[in-house]
């Protein structure tokens, strides 16, 4: 185990280790305010909130038609916003908080991630094929994928992306807002009762619900609704192509 300090009030005690049971292990701290980023390429990330104070990331290699599970890397970054945990294909390295890790190489091997979040620390979790789990977080959550469904539930603010899935999110007040879209699939959003946000919602193929007072477009063609939530505030925008929308109080 060893400690690396950074200027900012980083301080981290890590274990990268391959245990009998996983094929990575990182343990580590943050400072309230930070995130621990996880940047996977195949594979689903599942997201629970810490038991204690510390962050753990457990990952498991699994095989595909192509290549090998000894050519994936994972590695970690440590920044001034906290700490990526990255799925590395051949040479690439984890720079720019893991925005570079190169193109798969001919090798389909998946990483299946198990995070745990302590309250006052933020999430952000992004893969290309798998889904993502995020339930029970206590700070601001920021998740997306490409083909997988995507759950997230916090009391903090949250974001979610995916392009052919459904999301399912809840999430406490919203003061910087937040986005929840995609291309093929469903949205459900539950919010509290005493949000306070602007609210705009758009489907192409489907049907908009609210439980909360919003204004319906009449117009022929994509539905779009609209509303001030509360007092107002940062807007929450909510949008698919092919899907429903739903709106619900907590």
């Amino acid at each position: 185990m060893r400690n690396i300090l950074l200027t900012g009030a980083i301080c981290l005690a890590t274990a990268a280790t391959a245990a009998a049971q996983n094929d990575f292990e990182w343990t580590g701290q943050l400072a309230k305010g930070q995130r621990i980023e996880i940047r996977d390429v195949n594979g689903s990330i599942k997201a629970t909130a810490a038991p204690g104070g510390n962050i753990v990331v457990t990952a498991v290699k699994k095989a595909g038609r192509r290549g090998s599970p000894s050519d994936v890397r994972i590695e970690t970054l440590a920044h001034s916003g906290g700490v990526t945990v990255c799925v590395i294909y051949g040479d690439g390295d984890c720079r720019d908080g893991g925005s570079r890790t190169n193109n798969k190489q001919n090798n389909d091997t998946s990483v299946e991630f198990t995070v745990q979040v302590p309250a006052g620390i933020g999430l952000s979790a992004h893969t290309v094929n798998g889904s993502i789990d995020a339930n029970g977080l206590q700070s601001d959550a920021e998740v997306a994928t490409v083909n997988g469904q995507v759950t997230v539930a916090t009391n903090g603010s949250a974001r979610a992306n995916t392009v052919n899935g459904d999301i399912k999110a809840a999430m406490g007040q919203a003061p910087n807002g937040g986005t929840f879209s995609t291309v093929n699939g469903g949205i459900t959003l539950q919010l509290p009762a005493e949000t306070n946000a602007n609210v705009r919602a758009s489907t192409v193929s489907g049907d908009i619900q609210s439980d909360f007072p919003l204004q319906m477009s009449t117009e022929p063609g994509p539905k779009n609704a609209s509303g001030v939530l509360g007092a107002g505030g940062q807007e929450l925008r909510v949008s698919t192509v092919n899907g429903g929308i739903k709106l619900a109080r907590k």
